[in-house]
């Protein structure tokens, strides 16, 4: 009987989160998630952050942000519903959960972190954009976030 936890020096993976961005890397995330999962006999979980950050620049620049957030909520709902879709031609149930930055001040690695606790998981995977120097430091790295906030291991696919 497998279980979850360490076992015989391995641990053996049944909850898998992965969060997705809709670019090349979070889809060769999602590819390599999916064939865990399958292979593991593991649920997973399939997030997308919206980050509110915006939301105050829109009220400086006459920006319907009401608007503009609906957009952000149905573009991220398509993209966790092709998401599903994937897992499902794999053969694989997956639940989605679109999630957002409560504050413009939250960073999207902390809410990502914190969804790991909630589900809870005891795997993240995660692509990487690979970002160094300069760009990293004005871009940040996700990545990086949230495999310094998490709780649990994080599987990081590089682009």
């Amino acid at each position: 009987m497998l279980e979850t936890g360490r076992q015989r020096g391995f641990y053996m993976y049944t909850r898998i989160l992965v969060a997705i961005d809709g670019s090349p890397h979070s889809e060769r995330a999602l590819a390599h998630a999916i064939g865990l999962a399958k292979g593991l006999s593991a649920a997973m979980r399939i997030v997308h952050v919206i980050d509110t950050a915006w939301i105050g620049v829109g009220m400086e620049l006459a920006i319907d942000f009401v608007q503009l957030s609906q957009v952000h909520h149905e573009a991220g709902e398509k993209l966790l519903a092709g998401a599903r879709a994937s897992a499902q031609a794999a053969g694989l149930e997956a639940e989605t959960r679109l999630v957002e930055t409560a504050l413009p001040t939250d960073h999207i690695a902390a809410v990502i972190a914190k969804e790991t606790s909630n589900w809870p998981a005891d795997l993240v995977v995660l692509g990487t954009h690979g970002r160094r120097g300069v760009e990293r430091m004005l871009l940040g790295s996700v990545a990086e976030g949230v495999a310094r906030l998490s709780t649990v291991p994080v599987l990081l696919i590089p682009s």
